[in-house]
């Protein structure tokens, strides 16, 4: 029994030190970079939230032709959902995006910000704004609370108004 006690930190030494010792394809440095990994496929469409039956989305305080003075104000409505923050994850929730001098954005991925399409997603209903003097169309469409676009479009009119 002792014999093996005396033993033991010899032992444990040679095994530390045959562990710490590198293979010889381990030594050298490699000659070319690891390669990057295999693409992901593209991600697919997400899944957008049915809209219930009959809701829509309309302007408050500014019409159709009319002429302002910028920087105005313009309200949003809606029937048929409930206003909610963005990320709320509640059916037949929703929150309001305006859509400013550009068609409809693709409607089966989150509606991008950007100059054309305001996000509004602490549940705003109306804003201030302000636009160069000339002719421009707007348009109000609501999207769950991942941005995404209600299936069918929950969306207003498309106006026309002229800033001086």
């Amino acid at each position: 029994m002792r014999s093996l006690r005396n033993l033991g930190l010899p032992l444990v030494l040679l095994l530390a030190a045959a562990c710490s010792q590198k293979s010889s394809d381990q030594s050298a440095a490699p000659s070319q970079p690891a390669a990057a990994p295999a693409p992901q496929p593209a991600a697919a469409a997400l899944q957008r939230q049915k809209a219930p039956a009959g809701a829509k989305a309309s302007f408050v305080g500014i019409r159709q032709g009319d002429t302002v003075t910028s920087p105005f104000k313009v309200g949003f409505a809606v029937e048929g959902l409930r206003i909610a923050p963005a990320g709320t994850a509640d059916p037949d929730t929703g929150h309001f995006h305006l859509i400013i001098d550009a068609d409809l954005p693709p409607q089966d991925v989150p509606l991008p910000a950007s100059d054309h399409v305001k996000h509004y997603g602490k549940g705003q209903a109306e804003d201030t704004l302000s636009l160069p003097p000339g002719q421009h169309s707007l348009q109000i469409e609501l999207a769950d609370g991942a941005h995404v676009p209600f299936d069918p479009p929950v969306v207003s009119e498309r106006i026309t108004v002229t800033v001086k």
